[in-house]
C-alpha cells in the first residue's frame, strides 16, 4: 500500500469512528485483560488451576483475555511480587491472585489497586490484619480450609482410637490456608482424643516432607497417622513410609485432591484428601473479577465448596 493510500485509509477509519460517536454509537469496547497469578506451577494443584482457567477463557474468548503466570518455587515470594508488578505494567484490568505469602503480597496488591486494577484473592487468604493496616478491602473467593481439614481429620479419627499418636505436616509458616488447615486437623484430633506428638512445617514440599517423616518414624515408631496440609507433602510421607517398610501401617491424609494422591487412595496408601476444586477455583475468581468490573460493586468474600475424597467417593 502506498503512503498516500495508507494515509487515506487511516483518515477514513478516523472519520468513521467520529461519525459513530456523533450518532451515539460507541466503537466496540476493548475486552478486559485478566491476570491469574499463582503459586508454584511445579505443584499439580496449580497446573490444574491453570488448565481450568485457560479452558474457561477459551470458552469465553469474547468476554476477556487471560494472562496466566506462576512461580517455580512455593517460597519465591519476591518473584510473585514481580509478577504482580508486571501485570500492572501490562495494564491488566483485573488480577486474580493465589498469594505465596499472606502478608508479603499485600503491598503489591495495593499498588495494583492504586493503578486502577480490580484485585481478587483466591486459594490462600491475604492477612486480614495487614489489609486493615493498609486500609484495604480485597475479596477472598475460596474454600473454608479449616472446615475442609476438619472433614479429613474427623474421617481419620474414626479409624483411630483415643490416645493414638499422630503428626501434622504444616504448610509454609506465612500461608493463611496452611494455618487454617493445621487448626482443622488439630480440632479433629483433639476431639477424638488423639495425641499430636509432632507438628512441623515442610513448606508444602514433597522432599522436605519425606525427610521429616523419615526422622519422625525413628523418634516416634508407634505414630499412627500423618496429617499433611497439602497433597505434595502427602506424597513425601508415603515415600518415607515405603523406605521405612511401613507402607499400610501409618495412615496418611492430604489436602488438594491431585491425581497422584487419588491413585494412592485407590492403592490404600493414602486414606483421604480434600477437594477444593482447583480446576474451578481460579474460574470462580475470574468470574467474580469480571462481575466487579462490569457492575462496579463493592466486593465481598465468597465461599467455594470443599469435599472429602475417600476410596468410596472415587469408586
Amino acid at each position: 500500500m502506498t503512503p498516500n493510500r495508507l494515509t487515506s485509509t487511516l483518515m477514513l477509519t478516523l472519520i468513521l469512528s467520529l461519525g459513530l460517536v456523533a450518532c451515539g454509537i460507541s466503537p466496540t469496547p476493548q475486552k478486559p485483560k485478566v491476570a491469574l497469578v499463582m503459586k508454584s506451577l511445579a505443584n499439580e494443584f496449580f497446573q490444574t488451576m491453570q488448565k481450568g482457567a485457560e479452558a474457561h477463557q477459551s470458552s469465553n474468548g469474547s468476554a476477556y483475555d487471560l494472562l496466566a503466570n506462576g512461580i517455580k518455587d512455593e517460597q519465591d515470594v519476591t518473584r510473585q511480587v514481580q509478577l504482580v508488578e508486571q501485570m500492572v505494567a501490562q495494564k491488566c484490568d483485573a488480577i486474580v491472585i493465589a498469594p505465596a505469602d499472606s502478608k508479603a503480597l499485600v503491598g503489591a496488591c495495593k499498588r495494583a489497586m492504586d493503578s486502577g486494577a480490580v484485585v481478587v484473592n483466591i486459594d490462600n487468604r491475604l492477612s486480614e490484619e495487614v489489609l486493615r493496616e493498609r486500609g484495604l478491602k480485597i475479596p477472598f473467593v475460596g474454600p473454608d480450609n479449616r472446615k475442609g481439614a476438619r472433614l479429613a481429620g474427623e474421617y481419620l479419627a474414626r479409624k483411630l482410637k483415643s490416645g493414638d499418636k499422630v503428626a501434622v505436616l504444616e504448610g509454609a509458616p506465612g500461608a493463611y490456608n496452611g494455618v487454617q488447615r493445621k487448626l482443622g486437623f488439630e480440632e479433629a484430633m483433639k476431639s477424638g482424643g488423639m495425641q499430636i506428638v509432632s507438628s512441623q512445617s515442610a513448606n508444602w514440599e514433597t522432599d522436605k516432607a519425606s525427610r521429616i517423616v523419615a526422622a519422625l518414624l525413628i523418634e516416634q515408631p508407634d505414630v499412627k497417622a500423618v496429617l499433611c496440609c497439602n497433597d505434595s507433602m502427602a506424597l513425601g510421607a508415603v515415600a518415607a513410609l515405603k523406605s521405612a517398610g511401613k507402607t499400610g501401617q501409618v495412615y496418611v491424609i492430604g489436602f488438594d485432591n491431585i491425581s497422584a494422591v487419588q491413585q494412592l487412595i485407590r492403592e490404600k496408601k493414602v486414606l483421604c484428601t480434600v477437594d477444593q476444586h482447583g480446576d474451578k477455583l481460579a474460574v470462580y475468581g475470574i468470574e467474580y473479577a469480571l462481575e466487579v468490573l462490569k457492575t462496579k460493586q463493592s466486593p465481598a468474600d465468597r465461599e467455594t465448596p470443599v469435599d472429602l475424597i475417600t476410596e468410596e467417593t472415587l469408586k
